[in-house]
């Protein structure tokens, strides 16, 4: 099995969502991530689907989302020449003694502090899975009190659009 992202464009209406995840959901598809909002086109929404299947039956979902009315456009993002990023926020133990060793660690992975409270910091930091996987490992010695994590979103490189409009 293998990781695929689609980026799906639909309508922005109730119900899109669940339409769309159901569909994995009876394929006896898992998503691993999930991230929804907004594009620049009023009344469309942009879903960055991240799932883990063999490339058929992947082709027979794309298939079947094509054919949902609210269904605007798909496009498999190809690794290569596209750009992912999550958004992850983590609260640490940071006391007196040991704030600025976490400190220093945030900084060492260009994240930042958004809270301080008198025994933690929450953290703020975007990056691929691999480096806020590699900032959790740095931070677990000092205790991770609580994690917020977002699906991945994802771009094309290049001037290429998947809008229709552009």
């Amino acid at each position: 099995m293998s990781t695929h992202t689609l980026s799906v464009l639909v309508e922005d209406r109730p119900g899109v969502l669940a339409r769309v995840s159901g569909l994995f959901s009876r394929r006896g598809f898992n998503i691993e991530s999930l991230a929804v909002g907004p594009t620049e086109l009023k009344g469309v929404s942009r879903m960055t689907i991240m799932v883990s299947v063999e490339d058929f039956p992947l082709e027979q979902v794309t298939k079947q989302l094509n054919k949902l009315i609210n269904v605007i456009k798909i496009v498999e993002q190809d690794p290569s020449s596209s750009v992912s990023r999550e958004l992850m926020m983590v609260k640490v133990r940071a006391d007196s003694t040991v704030r600025s060793e976490v400190i220093e660690v945030v900084n060492l992975f260009r994240a930042k502090v958004i809270d301080v409270s008198p025994e933690s910091l929450t953290v703020e930091a975007t990056g691929t899975a691999e480096k806020l996987e590699a900032l959790l490992r740095m931070l677990d010695p000092y205790g991770i009190r609580e994690i917020a994590q977002s699906g991945a979103v994802t771009l094309g490189r290049g001037p290429k659009s998947m809008s229709a409009n552009r």
